[in-house]
């Protein structure tokens, strides 16, 4: 049947079975004439859906909606669900979603475009693709250049903490022994910390799933030693801005080279990198894709004589000689 208008308050509701499916809610409004369009729109849109499929009646609002309901990451979405609104998403070709990227970051690099346009348009669109609501999408990167950030050694976090607070040397000792994020240190609670484990739990981002980490001695020194405040993070400081000035003013009295907190999370692959295999490496630092830890952080060490290390490396996929079973040996 039909839908039907009733009132619920002063507000009216619609209800009915439009092609064999049971539809019911608000129409959001106290004029009958607005809600009886309204309820003809949504009746509409359901026999549309019915006949040519779901793709004929999703709208990108819908799509964003369903992927926030899923508790996806919406970093960045707003302006995108803003610009394409309620636009068909059967309609939204990869060259509109690059041609989208310009118009809302024009004097931005090729770079933030594709983080903060092209990656969250496309995510939302295929994640109601994987519910088969629609086609998927790919879209074409723009192109990046490379740039090598600098990685932090011992040597820097050495000098840099002799020349730190408190809070900012237990920060940088943690990144670089972690991996983590500068956006995932900040978000560490005390409720998180585990001194007599050794361990924290790195909460969830807008980049990454929530992981447990080991704490070295010396890490778990300079957390200690941190007083400890109910409305403070472990690290004291809950945004990178908060604390530029006073890092940037350490490292000039450090007289070091100046680097970024992100470049404590190059330091840990590329110090790991040289003391275990690359996939425990990328295992123990948060990254997902092996593929791309390797193209950023693994780099050839161009030594022609390296190959004198062959006889001298241990074998360890083998048992040690007195560790193998004594081989048989027939009687006579």
């Amino acid at each position: 049947m039909p839908l039907k208008l009733y009132r619920r308050g002063k507000v009216w509701h619609y209800r009915g079975t439009v092609a064999g499916q049971r539809l019911r809610g608000s129409c959001k409004t106290a004029d009958q004439a607005l809600a009886a369009r309204t309820a003809a729109k949504i009746e509409t849109a359901e026999w549309k859906c019915h006949f040519d499929g779901p793709q004929a009646v999703l709208t990108f609002a819908q799509a964003a909606g369903l992927y926030k309901s899923s508790g996806k990451p919406t970093r960045f979405l707003d302006r995108i669900e803003d610009h394409w609104k309620d636009t068909l998403v059967k309609d939204i070709k990869a060259s509109g979603i690059r041609q989208m990227a310009i118009v809302l970051y024009p004097k931005a690099s090729n770079a933030t475009r594709n983080r903060q346009a092209i990656i969250p348009c496309q995510a939302v669109i295929n994640y109601a693709a994987d519910s088969e609501l629609c086609p998927h999408v790919r879209v074409k990167r723009f192109k990046v250049e490379k740039k090598i950030r600098p990685p932090f050694t011992l040597e820097w976090v050495d000098a840099f903490c002799r020349h730190a607070p408190p809070h900012l040397e237990a920060l940088v000792l943690f990144i670089f022994a972690t991996g983590a994020r500068i956006s995932e240190a900040l978000a560490v609670q005390w409720e998180h910390v585990d001194l007599s484990a050794r361990t924290i739990l790195i909460p969830r981002s807008k980049l990454a799933e929530q992981r447990i980490v080991h704490l070295p001695g010396r890490v778990v020194a300079a957390i200690a030693n941190l007083p400890r405040t109910s409305h403070r993070p472990v690290f004291f400081y809950r945004r990178r801005c908060d604390f530029h000035n006073k890092w940037n003013a350490v490292i000039k009295a450090a007289a070091i080279k100046r680097m970024t907190p992100h470049s404590g999370r190059h330091g840990f692959a590329t110090t790991a990198l040289k003391k275990m295999d690359p996939k425990t490496a990328a295992w123990l630092g948060g990254w997902k894709n092996i593929r791309l830890f390797m193209e950023t952080y693994a780099h050839a060490i161009e030594d022609i004589t390296l190959n004198e290390r062959v006889f001298d490396a241990e074998l360890t996929q083998s048992k040690p000689a007195n560790q193998r079973k004594p081989r048989k040996t027939g009687t006579t």
